[in-house]
């Protein structure tokens, strides 16, 4: 058992305020514990708290290599790691455990040993294009596509099981799946078991009057849930913190749902009941996003058009608020959207400058979903619930966010075509050189997918997801394989500004000044620009008009470059029917990694260097950095289908929290979401504060930033990470 050991007096102040403050004090405590431990960094908080050290899982292999694969190795595996888990529990929380361990992490599954794909089904022949294109593949990812959390809750574990059985008998020819599926949810009854007895007897040696029955509550709540669906808005957000730990322990799963529809049916009923007051569902809010700070979704509208705005929406930012800790609550703006709650959730953003909310552009992501042939009312039900992701809860499969194609890789292959041939050379030429070569890729790429999707249940069935989903249990498949009702496939590009800015750079420098001629430009980059000359040249290029700038050359381009990779997207839907390939603009944290796969660029761009975040310009796009140009190029760039190109906006804190600014704010979300845009994050972050946090982390250990979809604290990412996330935010926010 891993408890907290009580260290309170029995007439110690213990009002919900006073426990939250405990609650966020123990939080910090751990993240800084978290901050030292490799598998803890350069990702989202997680909720999780540090395993015991002494603590080792010994797996149960199913292959010669020593590690787990498929149905089978993947559920007892999950299964002996539920029943070993140890039992945490804070006598001041809500809720009973949090989780520890995630098993893609273990030894077994380490990348670093190439165990996280089984071996037994080769991709070899699909490595060379790949590695060509600097194509992030997305074979092997889990877990990004949203459950249908109402699914679960409207069933409880022991009517999930009763639910197994009775397809089971439908469908005897896949009792693997069945038999995998019972074994996952008998584990996660093991560990509330339990936590149960844990928490019952610490109830027992309890001296504070408040934590006392707070134990005696909990012990019961998990009793009633442990095979009943929950009745209570105690229960739900409990069994949401189950589904969410056991999720997280099998494959980092973090898709959320619509928080103000799904626990508001439970707060209207207790609170009619005389159950509940609003200061205690606030605390349950609270203590659920402690627990673990999914992807959740408030505001927009349902399937029908209607508000989902509530009283329970502010309550959700209240709890937030008061536990003002990393956050990745998402909200939807619609162009009815009660102005007074737009303001009160960018106040939030402003009062606590933890990159929370952020806000997504309803209209603009309807429309998109839409063009690919799906009705208004199913587009409204796709909410947003990851990095830069939306998702239809429970119905589709997607694979948002994985799959990633470095377009500045892509480029430098085109360049390196043309310029092994004879002249004359232009930038129309290197065009459709880098269309050509782009359709290949994004040829590759969708073969990548097709891969995965057929493969996938042999190496990493989604047994958690599937059980609320609407399909894997009725037809004994998995997500992966035919379980979805939908299959639109995210296929995000990368390094739009890197190559925008370098097609500008040629037009200009080269073809309209002709103050540099081809060979000379193509010899300085292969040296990157070390020769003599080189830094002037890369000089010269860098000083060209950027894409971000407004309306420039390279901002046009940037047009021409979407537009262009949004078609070739969808035109390769066409070769594999049932699927949809979906085009967006995001580069997650990749920006490092991807711009080590590229030499020095024509924007003046060293070897190796990061690409540009997202849809982002580079930084130093322009010397003011002025917003309205920045918003209106990557307004421009939207890749139309219901996906996103986000806007990364990092905010001095000089501006102030008062009236105006917020007024600003405001009608300037409004105003991107009119033009199009579809999801936007901020930053507000004091520059020198940032500099300080870099050179030495520990002094600021609640500092929240949003590193890209996520937030995070920004003692837990390594320098590399930080580097990233300084230079934009110094570059653009002002130091």
């Amino acid at each position: 058992m891993v408890n907290r050991i009580n260290i309170f007096k029995p007439d110690t102040p213990m009002g919900y305020d006073d426990r939250i403050r405990i609650l966020k004090q123990r939080k910090l405590e751990e993240t800084q514990a978290k901050s030292k431990m490799k598998v803890y960094q350069d990702g989202d908080d997680y909720g999780s708290i540090p395993a015991p050290e002494n603590y080792q899982f010994h797996c149960i292999p199913n292959h010669e290599n020593g590690s787990w694969y498929g149905y089978d190795g993947w559920s007892k595996n999950f299964h002996k790691l539920m029943s070993e888990h140890p039992v945490y529990i804070d006598p001041v929380d809500a809720f009973s455990c949090r989780w520890m361990f995630s098993m893609i992490w273990f030894e077994e599954k380490s990348p670093e040993k190439g165990l996280h794909w089984n071996p037994n089904f080769s991709y070899d022949y699909l490595k060379p294009e790949q590695e060509l294109y600097g194509i992030i593949s997305g074979i092997g990812s889990d877990a990004h596509f949203g459950g249908d959390y109402q699914l679960g809750l409207s069933l409880g574990w022991g009517g999930l099981l009763e639910k197994l059985a009775f397809y089971r008998k439908k469908h005897p020819e896949h009792a693997e799946f069945y038999d995998a599926e019972e074994l996952v949810i008998r584990g996660i009854q093991n560990w509330i078991s339990r936590a149960i007895a844990e928490g019952e007897r610490m109830a027992e040696a309890e001296r504070h009057p408040v934590l006392k029955e707070n134990l005696r509550q909990m012990a019961r709540v998990n009793r009633n849930i442990l095979n009943g669906a929950p009745k209570t808005m105690r229960e739900a957000c409990q069994w949401v913190c189950w589904f969410n730990m056991a999720s997280r322990t099998y494959n980092r799963d973090g898709a959320g749902f619509q928080l103000d529809e799904v626990l508001k049916r439970y707060y209207d009923a207790d609170l009619e009941a005389g159950r509940i007051t609003r200061d205690e569902a606030v605390f349950y809010i609270a203590c659920l996003l402690l627990n673990d700070p999914h992807y959740y979704q408030i505001g927009g509208t349902d399937e029908n058009g209607e508000p989902l705005l509530s009283e329970f929406s502010y309550m959700v930012l209240e709890g937030a608020d008061k536990l003002d800790s990393a956050c990745n609550i998402t909200v939807r703006v619609d162009k009815n959207i009660d102005r007074k709650f737009l303001h009160k959730a960018v106040d939030y953003l402003f009062k606590n400058k933890n990159g929370w909310p952020r806000f997504s552009g309803d209209e603009a992501l309807n429309r998109g979903f839409m063009r690919l042939g799906y009705p208004e009312s199913l587009a409204r039900r796709r909410i947003a619930v990851g990095c830069h992701w939306m998702s239809l809860p429970g119905l589709e499969y997607c694979l948002n966010d994985c799959v990633k194609i470095n377009s500045a890789k892509v480029f430098e292959v085109a360049l390196d075509e043309m310029m092994s041939q004879e002249g004359p050379y232009s930038t129309e030429r290197l065009w459709e050189l880098y269309q050509k070569h782009m359709a290949r890729a994004v040829e590759v790429t969708a073969e990548g997918v097709a891969f995965h999707l057929k493969y996938q249940q042999y190496n990493e069935p989604e047994l958690m997801l599937n059980l609320i989903s609407h399909g894997p249990v009725e037809k004994g498949l998995d997500m992966t394989c035919g379980g979805a009702m939908y299959y639109n496939m995210c296929m995000d590009g990368a390094a739009i500004a890197t190559v925008a800015d370098s097609f500008g750079a040629l037009q200009q420098r080269v073809e309209e000044e002709k103050r540099i001629d081809w060979q000379a430009l193509y010899h300085h980059l292969k040296t990157d620009f070390q020769d003599e000359g080189g830094e002037l040249v890369r000089q010269m290029l860098s000083h060209s008009p950027r894409y971000g700038g407004g309306n420039t050359i390279s901002d046009q381009w940037a047009v021409r470059i979407s537009n262009s990779y949004s078609e070739q997207v969808r035109a390769v839907s066409e070769k594999y029917p049932g699927c949809e390939f979906i085009p967006g603009w995001f580069s997650w944290s990749n920006t490092i990694v991807l711009g080590k796969q590229v030499g020095a660029t024509p924007n003046g761009r060293h070897s190796f260097e990061p690409i540009n975040h997202g849809a982002n310009p580079h930084p130093g796009f322009r010397k003011d950095g002025a917003l309205t140009a920045m918003s209106n190029s990557i307004c421009a760039v939207q890749p139309g289908y219901g996906n996103t190109a986000p806007v990364q906006l990092e905010l001095d804190p000089g501006m102030g929290r008062g009236d105006e600014a917020v007024q600003k704010i405001a009608d300037y979300i409004l105003t991107l979401f009119e033009q199009g845009a579809t999801l936007l994050n901020i930053n507000i972050v004091n520059g020198q504060q940032i500099l300080e946090a870099d050179k030495d982390p520990s002094k600021y250990p609640d500092l929240v930033v949003r590193v890209t979809g996520f937030t995070a604290y920004f003692c837990s990412l390594t320098p590399e990470f930080r580097k990233l996330v300084v230079d934009r935010i110094l570059i653009q926010g002002g130091a």
